[in-house]
């Protein structure tokens, strides 16, 4: 089965800091430096960076499963070259069990610009790939959309921002790049990407547009106003598409209740949320990121209640914090054992009220207004709902009816054995 394709927002991401290089572990990363000379040994391209990438993949049960794909620090730069003004520049760095990335650029008499981004990964490395379906190298292009940089300058960002194409995302951060050094020395001139200016969102995480700090501690009494409520997070809109078919539908607002040093609620802001993932027959992954600091992936998949019977279920939650700082991890937690949110096949799932979703001891995620269909979407438009329990008011006619039963034979009751008493006392007095 192939992964869908990013829709065109997912695109419009891919900014330049992604476009320039990188390497790096998820939880340690390591800075690669390419240092390429020329015929008289003197630098005539030079890159120091960082990177990590997320990769889904299909495993031998049809399950979707992301991985990290991490990077030692036994990098080679094999087949890196300076270019000229009819040769393409090109970085190319190899690691791990037959992993590569590379990028190209070319010029002009005034600018240089990256054209291509070639990321290869393998599969037949166990050690991040155990269970994976399909075995060997797997390649995803990507084409660099960014405005060119002047020849002269080096280009610096030191934020982390996402490539996201297919069923990878690409982390860059720390990124120092000149593809055409004139006279073997490194520019001192910098063109800073729009992440780093004075003007960009904050560099850490949480912010304070979308988290709220909710205290733990009993301050002496001061006159202090109270804490304001914490709201329930906007509902977005969310769609994958196969080809030129929608083959998943979600509406939902997220919030995310992070315990660490102190407890944090994150709302999941759907204007600055991307949603990518990949579309099966039996499994289907839905990925949230929100304005590269909160990744969230959904995995559903298809069981047999009966020979002719289908439903579908939530099966798997992956949360990851990420530094805007640096792409770092703050917090990542999964489940992979859950069994929610189950509907027949062709159907949607529904639930207005707030659920919660205990993904470990330290990440909650909090879903509200939600509607899910992940298989069969006709039309563009949500089918049929099965509505959960907390949204079924019928449940609670009968339970009122029969509590309000109970408390009127229990009065009755009551009453009788008074007057019983009250009888019995009046006749021996006679």
């Amino acid at each position: 089965m192939e992964p869908v394709r990013p829709a065109a927002a997912s695109r419009r991401r891919l900014l330049l800091p992604l476009l320039l290089l990188g390497v790096s572990g998820f939880f340690q990363s390591h800075a690669v430096e390419v240092d390429i000379k020329d015929a008289s040994n003197a630098t005539c391209l030079y890159a120091n960076w960082m990177m990590r990438f997320l990769i889904t993949y299909e495993s031998n049960t049809s399950d979707y499963k992301t991985t990290t794909l991490n990077l030692s620090s036994g990098v080679t730069h094999d087949g890196s070259v300076c270019g000229n003004d009819t040769q393409a520049a090109l970085v190319a760095v190899q690691f791990g069990e037959g992993h590569s990335w590379s990028i190209n650029f070319t010029k002009t008499n005034e600018t240089s610009q990256g054209d291509l981004i070639t990321f290869t990964y393998n599969t037949n490395d166990t050690a991040v790939f155990p269970d994976a379906k399909r075995k060997g190298p797997v390649s995803v292009v990507v084409k660099d959309p960014t405005h060119p940089v002047q020849l002269n300058n080096v280009y610096v960002c030191h934020n982390a921002d996402f490539i996201e194409a297919e069923n990878v995302t690409q982390i860059f951060w720390n990124v120092t790049l000149q593809p055409f050094v004139q006279n073997g020395t490194v520019s001192k001139k910098e063109s800073r990407c729009r992440a780093d200016t004075p003007t960009s969102a904050p560099t850490v995480l949480p912010t304070t547009a979308n988290v709220t700090t909710v205290s733990t501690t009993t301050l002496s009494p001061a006159p202090t106003t109270s804490p304001k409520p914490v709201e329930n997070p906007d509902t977005g809109n969310y769609s994958l598409k196969s080809g030129n078919k929608t083959c998943l539908l979600a509406t939902v607002g997220l919030q995310l209740n992070v315990s660490q040093d102190k407890p944090l609620l994150i709302n999941i802001n759907p204007k600055t949320t991307i949603a990518d993932g990949a579309c099966g027959n039996t499994t289907a992954t839905l990925k949230l990121n929100d304005g590269n600091s909160t990744l969230i992936s959904f995995t559903f998949v298809v069981k047999n209640t009966s020979a002719s019977v289908q439903k579908f279920y939530l099966k798997e939650v992956n949360v990851t914090l990420l530094s805007r700082l640096n792409g770092s991890v703050i917090s990542s937690a999964d489940n992979h054992n859950f069994s929610k949110w189950d509907a027949f096949l062709g159907s949607s799932y529904m639930c207005r009220k707030e659920q919660t979703l205990d993904i470990s001891e330290d990440i909650q995620v909090h879903t509200f207004n939600l509607r899910i269909q992940p298989f069969l979407v006709e039309a563009n438009k949500f089918a049929t709902a099965q509505e959960c329990s907390l949204d079924d008011d019928s449940i609670l006619i009968p339970i009122v009816v029969g509590a309000a039963l109970a408390v009127l034979i229990a009065i009755i009751v009551v009453a009788y054995i008074i007057g019983r008493r009250k009888s019995y006392a009046g006749y021996q007095t006679l």
